[in-house]
């Protein structure tokens, strides 16, 4: 089983590079599963039932979320109805959605899983416990694990605690690619970030002149995502469909050409 996994969509030009790129990855790669985190996808905060439907219609088949998950009311509803649309798993019980969705892929069970950190973010339940509960609920051939977080070492540290449980960890939120793809002994694919597709000449996805500004003066200062090319990042991991280890991961990123605007 391959499945393909965009990065935090950031905003039109995320949406624009991921509609580009995704027929042509598909034709190259064959990917058994698409999905992506969208958490970013409404100009950078947060994602509408319009945008939603249409990263869905692209072929994306679940949209993971994360921090921003509730910054537009209309979500609300709209959530508990959209069976591809994944929140943190370990927000408190009573939100609406669902921490996982299970997609038929071939002829097996792929779960798809978001957990949030807890370090530098705000709060949330323990996403190492949340873990364990949901691996013991879930019936799938693969678990897919996106989790959602600024620290590293708490990616690295959830990643061998799942190893041999998850089919693969696959960190998203800091919008910036790492090159630690591995997969560790008990067979969980893991990357700490798979990075973003988003405005490329931006500061992880929103306009650079009032990211520095900001960082001057300490002032308050509305972010904009800037209409400009974007770069698209992504992760293709093969499972054994059987026991769900993971046999390959590769980082896939696509740069705009520098000389075009």
């Amino acid at each position: 089983m391959r499945l393909l996994f965009f990065g935090d969509i950031v905003g039109k030009p995320g949406r624009r590079g991921v509609a580009e790129l995704l027929p042509v990855w598909r034709q190259r790669y064959a990917p058994d599963a698409i999905i992506a985190n969208g958490e970013n996808a409404a100009h950078g905060l947060g994602i509408t039932p319009k945008i939603a439907d249409e990263l869905f219609e692209l072929g994306v088949e679940a949209l993971t979320l994360g921090n921003h998950t509730w910054h537009h009311k209309e979500i609300i509803p709209y959530i508990d109805q959209e069976p591809r649309l994944v929140r943190p798993a370990n927000y408190a019980p009573g939100c609406p959605g669902a921490g996982y969705r299970i997609l038929s892929v071939l002829d097996k069970k792929l779960a798809v899983v978001s957990l949030i950190g807890r370090v530098f973010m705000d709060s949330a339940d323990c996403p190492f416990r949340a873990f364990d509960r949901l691996e013991n609920e879930i019936e799938a051939n693969v678990l897919f694990v996106d989790f959602h977080g600024e620290a590293t070492s708490e990616k690295m540290a959830f990643a061998l605690y799942a190893d041999g449980r998850a089919s693969a960890v696959i960190g998203t939120h800091t919008h910036v690619q790492t090159a630690d793809e591995q997969i560790l002994p008990g067979g969980t694919a893991f990357l700490t970030d798979v990075g973003m597709c988003g405005p490329w000449r931006s500061v992880i996805g929103m306009e650079g002149a009032v990211i520095v500004n900001r960082f001057l003066t300490g002032m308050p200062a509305k972010f904009e995502v800037p209409d400009s090319n974007p770069v698209v990042s992504a992760v293709l991991i093969d499972f054994d469909r059987t026991n769900g280890k993971a046999l390959a991961i590769q980082r896939l990123q696509h740069r705009p050409d520098p000389a075009v605007p």
